[in-house]
């Protein structure tokens, strides 16, 4: 049980240095995106998109992640989000991870702001990694490692929209064996 105490006080701590990071997170984060591959042409034929700089995730067994966004339509800052997931299964790790989701049209956009969205259990991300191939989803999960930001390209691996929304991830730091995005829930606050 010390153990177990002793591991969420780390993952505690992980969520708080990720709050306290540059004002310019969200700029950093959507230039990574914009510069990776197959990812950046959704930035010029989406509705909008919510982007999050920094996603903790930890778990043994029981797990946790939590990261904060934005949220745009026509490159306007229009909201702010909030990602909360709890995952109970085979997981071991730590990781941290930046996200962006794009929506396709209005009717997405309204799906993901109407206030309580949940992401289904088909729901898949591709994973922009460095020349390897990924995807992570409920349904399967494959990875490889990446390479850091800086290299980032985006596999061509579940690319495209489900359901109006598509979703992009990249690495940051950490190993961590899960890769879900059933479960993530996202609170939306306009601005």
């Amino acid at each position: 049980m010390t153990a177990f105490l002793r591991w969420m006080t780390m993952l505690g701590a992980v969520f708080v240095s990720l709050s306290s990071a540059q004002a310019d997170k969200y700029g950093d984060a959507i230039a990574v995106f914009n510069d990776a591959g197959e990812s950046s042409h959704f930035f010029k034929t989406a509705y909008g998109y919510s982007v999050f700089p920094s996603i903790g995730k930890g778990g043994v067994g029981i797990g946790g992640a939590h990261g904060t966004g934005h949220v745009y339509v026509a490159d306007k800052l229009v909201g702010e989000s909030k990602m909360t997931q709890v995952t109970v299964g085979l997981q071991l790790g730590g990781q941290v991870f930046s996200q962006i989701i794009f929506f396709e049209d209005k009717r997405a956009f309204d799906e993901f702001t109407s206030g309580n969205f949940e992401f289904g259990a088909e729901a898949n991300a591709v994973a922009i990694t460095a020349g390897a191939s990924a995807s992570a989803g409920t349904t399967g999960t494959s990875a490889g490692a990446s390479g850091g930001q800086k290299d980032a390209t985006t596999s061509s691996v579940g690319a495209g929209y489900h359901k109006g929304m598509a979703v992009f991830t990249v690495a940051k730091g950490g190993l961590m064996y899960a890769a879900t995005l059933g479960g993530q829930k996202y609170s939306y606050k306009k601005l």
